[in-house]
């Protein structure tokens, strides 16, 4: 991507990283379906719980641009989206101001929620804020990535979601945190696989690196089939309706996706790597509109 001149605003932009941000707001879609279904959807704090999922991930995506390039993890060889650091466009400093900023406005938007539903969300959310920060190093280098995804992108987002509103957990929110789990850390994987060979360059042993490309490829492969096939058991326990099962609309665009994934190495996993965020976000709204449909027969 050409970065010369390019504004202020469309620097930051860049570094926010916009296409990630969908990702962010699948696990509080499917809480608040839970949440609707129930009977105990709320929206102000709805509302929170996405600002908050999608400031969370901004931060991440800041602390992820600044801290790769203090240890050494970037180079100019970069396959994917422009780090605005690593490229000279912002200084460390600047990054890492935003970056404390848009934590800041996370947390107050943490207070609200806690004021509404407790102590219980300070929990989830400080914790999130440290993940984010340390992500980059102690937990990606130790190959925990794939599970700090899962555990605050899927567990956290979905069941956190639904608590908030509902003032307490369901078997459901459980279960379908699950495959929004799944599906998002698809997203971590695919960018992993693209920069394995960088990874393994500058020290950076996520699990790609460990396990290699064919595995980390197969690693996808399952990950997105057990998203989808998990649902038809949630159904057979009566958590959710049938309706529901619109999320497999969604089936043949994640089908061209790990087409890509399986055959494609490099910058053209970038490709991949937008599609993924996608399908999570359309999962998850299909998810909504069946339990919507579901509600109005």
């Amino acid at each position: 991507m050409k970065t010369t001149n390019l504004s202020k605003f469309q620097i930051w932009l860049l570094a926010i990283r916009p296409k990630t941000l969908p990702a962010a707001g699948a696990g509080v879609i499917t809480g608040t379906a839970l949440a609707y279904y129930d009977g105990k959807f709320a929206f102000l704090p709805a509302l929170a719980a996405l600002i908050g999922a999608i400031l969370l991930q901004i931060g991440s995506n800041l602390a992820n641009d600044v801290f790769d390039h203090l240890r050494g993890a970037e180079s100019k060889e970069r396959l994917g989206p422009t780090r605005v650091t690593q490229a000279g466009l912002l200084t460390p400093k600047e990054v890492q101001t935003g970056m404390w900023i848009t934590f800041a406005l996370a947390a107050l938007v943490g207070v609200y929620l806690i004021t509404v539903a407790g102590w219980a969300i300070l929990l989830i959310g400080l914790t999130a804020i440290l993940a984010a920060i340390a992500y980059t190093g102690p937990i990606s280098d130790r190959g925990l990535g794939d599970l700090f995804v899962f555990l605050y992108f899927g567990v956290a987002a979905v069941v956190g979601t639904y608590y908030a509103q509902a003032l307490t957990t369901s078997s459901a929110a459980w279960w379908m945190s699950v495959p929004i789990g799944l599906l998002i850390v698809n997203i971590l994987v695919v960018n992993n696989l693209r920069d394995i060979d960088a990874d393994k360059a500058a020290g950076k042993i996520t699990l790609a690196v460990r396990m290699g490309v064919d595995v980390t490829r197969k690693e996808y492969a399952v990950l997105l089939a057990f998203s989808y096939l998990i649902l038809p058991f949630v159904l057979a326990f009566g958590l959710v309706p049938a309706w529901t099962l619109l999320t497999w609309l969604s089936i043949p665009i994640a089908l061209k996706v790990n087409r890509l994934v399986q055959t494609e190495a490099g910058r053209p996993l970038n490709q991949a790597l937008a599609g993924s965020g996608q399908i999570a976000l359309i999962y998850s709204i299909l998810f909504f509109v069946g339990i919507l449909v579901s509600s109005l027969l």
